[in-house]
């Protein structure tokens, strides 16, 4: 499995979790199959989502403050999901440029999101990075 196949996987659990209002980690273990997964793609998904769960407060919190507005529950549910994606790798693992996890954020918008979703994505984390000054080398 990619990188890529495995962002992807997050931001489905990370749906399927909003969706149940159920962010118990064993959602995963639905997704998971014994073997088909390599070790370093299953550390990254267990600790992208051990850290969205973890600091998901937190992670709204950011969310609404750039989303001008618009609360939570007024955000689609799949552009929620890939939002806190791409904010949990910004925030938590430090592995990731950030400019790789904008850039996915809105490749996962334009797969699953409207017509919309790239722009409005990228406007919200675009105003973050902005904000917080992210270096060019994180």
């Amino acid at each position: 499995m990619s990188r890529k196949l495995a962002r992807e996987l997050c931001m489905k659990v990370l749906f399927e979790m909003h969706a149940n209002n159920n962010f118990d980690l064993k959602v995963l273990d639905n997704h998971l199959y014994e073997g088909s997964i390599e070790e370093k793609q299953k550390k990254y998904i267990n600790d992208l989502l051990n850290n969205a769960v973890d600091h998901m407060s937190h992670i709204n919190n950011i969310i609404e403050e750039y989303s001008k507005g618009w609360k939570l529950n007024r955000i689609a549910n799949v552009d929620l999901a890939i939002l806190r994606l791409a904010f949990t790798e910004i925030l938590y693992i430090d592995s990731i440029p950030y400019r790789v996890s904008i850039n996915e954020a809105i490749e996962l918008g334009k797969s699953y999101g409207s017509d919309e979703t790239p722009s409005f994505i990228n406007g919200i984390i675009g105003k973050y990075v902005e904000k917080v000054k992210l270096k060019e080398n994180e």
